[in-house]
């Protein structure tokens, strides 16, 4: 009979130590959701709470004509043919541009002419060149937006003779 006794005292022990064990799983997978669905909401708040970033504005390109010009002498005499592209936002100052073309054209005409040879036949000669062209196009309008529309100044073609 002792034999007897003890299985039906095991019994209740392994379904008292089943039913903590479960109740054990359900608390932690309670507090484990709890968290996740409280963090969420601390992520959510803080994502509200960034400045948005703008959209990005769309750009295009305008082409201007072949610019042929003497360079300033150095050790003969040279010429250069450019063509030019300016990339720039697709707002107002696309037509601003055309407007304003032939006081671009000039601007551009008499930097190109200012340079040597030796000074812009080398990539980082070019590419100071085309910060300075984008700086001469921007000089032409008065608003600071229109200003900032105007990204850059791309060479089609590049030339010296």
């Amino acid at each position: 009979m002792s034999e007897a006794e003890d299985t039906e005292k095991s019994k209740p022990n392994k379904k008292g130590k089943l039913v903590v064990i479960f109740i054990v799983i359900l608390a932690l997978s309670v507090g484990i959701g709890g968290t996740w669905f409280y963090m969420q909401g601390q992520i959510d708040e803080h994502e509200e709470e960034k400045p948005k970033k703008p959209k990005k504005k769309a750009t295009t390109f305008v082409e201007l004509d072949i610019f042929t010009v003497n360079l300033q002498p150095d050790e003969s005499n040279s010429y250069l043919q450019v063509g030019l592209t300016i990339k720039a936002h697709e707002t107002e100052v696309v037509e601003a541009i055309d407007n304003q073309m032939p006081e671009i054209r000039n601007r551009i005409l008499l930097l190109l002419s200012s340079k040597e040879a030796t000074e812009i036949s080398t990539i980082i000669g070019k590419q100071r060149l085309t910060t300075d062209i984008t700086n001469e196009i921007k000089q032409v309008f008065d608003s600071e937006k229109m200003q900032d529309d105007i990204l850059s100044v791309l060479f089609t073609s590049f030339v010296i003779q």
